[in-house]
């Protein structure tokens, strides 16, 4: 298994209700992209996040599904909409689970 970590940070301009929608429509990619076994995203909570509001895990099957995963019209639409609602960093991790 795989486990793919994103952080995300946004513009002082981004809205708390843009932020809510991008965790909606995230949610839903489990039942749209073959390969994701789980998916979680939620608001950081901790004052150690260095500007970093949103916290993203998806657990893959395999490293072809993650490789998959990227290119896959649904997550495109996330990226899009990250941009138009003004995504400034994001930081991306991802490892084997043993």
């Amino acid at each position: 298994m795989v486990e793919h970590i994103v952080l995300i940070k946004f513009s002082p301009e981004t809205t708390k209700e843009q932020k809510e929608e991008l965790i909606r429509r995230t949610l839903l990619l489990k039942n749209m992209i073959p390969g994701i076994l789980d998916i979680q995203q939620g608001f950081n909570f901790s004052n150690r996040s260095q500007g970093y509001e949103i916290g993203l895990t998806v657990r893959f099957e395999d490293i072809a599904s993650l490789e998959k995963y990227g290119p896959h019209p649904a997550h495109q639409e996330i990226v899009t909409y990250l941009k138009k609602i003004g995504m400034e960093d994001s930081i991306i991790v991802d490892f084997h689970l043993h």
